[in-house]
């Protein structure tokens, strides 16, 4: 139980609510890390909550910027020029999830149902650009949207991208009973410190999750590419036996999906396992490949969208 006399470890909670056909839309978003903390749409879960007094475990819910996932040794090489950064995964050395997953971001706008927080990246060791960060989220009918906007605000241009860490759930299923659909042609085989090696066709592998996998069956930390456009968007889902399912969509900006299952979550009765579905402009280590970086120009916006929604049986 959270100490009520003392700021909680990811700050202020920012709570929306919004009437929905299917019941009340809530979420909760925290300070730290623009961090989705909850998304329930008619008393439903659609995210893995986790208790107030804890950090978020495991990423959770929170924003990966200036980039996603892994930078391979901490380095990368800025025209010519080797460029250091804080190794903050210190079991493999590599620099891990951005630069704002221990920042405290600012209130831009605040309604009932959205809210816009900002946080900048400052120049420093390693990263010498200056970016303006925003991060929206809105409630919709079924879910949420939610939109990314970066600024460089740097004299030349800036290799950015973005990705967020939600862990899925429907409802009170047992994460181990869901089945994950992935639209991923192809994965990313990694090295032993979790950096991409080589592109891999998912077809007739285990890793391939296009026809649906049970999640108790498999353990993944693994990247997905060559993503199924449906509709103008890139669509996930988790799935439970009855039919009701949690889909993640994206836009196309987000040409990466990488797929964690966590064992040992915390969560209200007791660890558990979880499943995280984190869109991604950009693979592991990007920043030294390339692969699906924007190189964002002096005084340019960028701007990328993903959402959840709840579906109902047969939908």
């Amino acid at each position: 139980m959270a100490d009520r006399s003392r700021p909680l470890p990811t700050g202020r909670q920012y709570m929306l609510r919004r009437p929905g056909p299917s019941g009340d839309v809530t979420a909760t978003v925290t300070e730290l890390a623009a961090s989705l903390r909850s998304l329930r749409v008619g008393g439903a879960a659609l995210v893995q909550e986790y208790p107030d007094d804890l950090p978020p475990p495991g990423g959770a819910g929170i924003v990966l910027v200036p980039w996603p996932n892994r930078v391979a040794g901490a380095r990368w090489v800025l025209d010519g020029e080797e460029q250091l950064l804080d190794a903050t995964e210190p079991s493999t050395g590599n620099a891990s999830h951005g630069l704002l997953r221990n920042t405290g971001y600012a209130v831009g706008e605040l309604s009932d149902a959205a809210v816009t927080l900002t946080a900048s990246v400052f120049p420093q060791h390693g990263y010498p650009f200056h970016l303006g960060t925003s991060v929206r989220y809105e409630l919709t009918d079924d879910g949420l949207v939610v939109t990314h906007t970066l600024v460089n605000h740097s004299g030349s241009p800036a290799p950015v991208a973005v990705g967020a860490h939600p862990y899925l759930r429907v409802g009170d299923v047992p994460v181990e009973e869901l089945s994950v659909t992935v639209s991923g042609e192809t994965y990313l085989e990694v090295d032993d410190v979790q950096i991409p090696v080589r592109a891999e066709a998912a077809s007739g592998t285990p890793k391939d999750l296009r026809h649906g996998v049970r999640v108790g069956d498999v353990r993944l930390d693994t990247a997905y590419t060559d993503l199924q456009e449906i509709d103008g968007a890139y669509r996930h889902r988790l799935h439970a036996p009855d039919g009701q399912s949690t889909e993640l969509w994206t836009d196309l900006a987000f040409g990466y999906l990488h797929v964690y299952t966590k064992a040992g979550f915390p969560g209200p009765d007791g660890p558990a396992l979880a499943i995280a579905l984190e869109p991604m402009t950009a693979p592991a280590n990007a920043l030294n490949s390339g692969a699906g970086l924007v190189r964002l120009d002096p005084g340019a916006t960028w701007s990328a969208s993903w959402g959840l929604r709840r579906k109902a049986s047969g939908s």
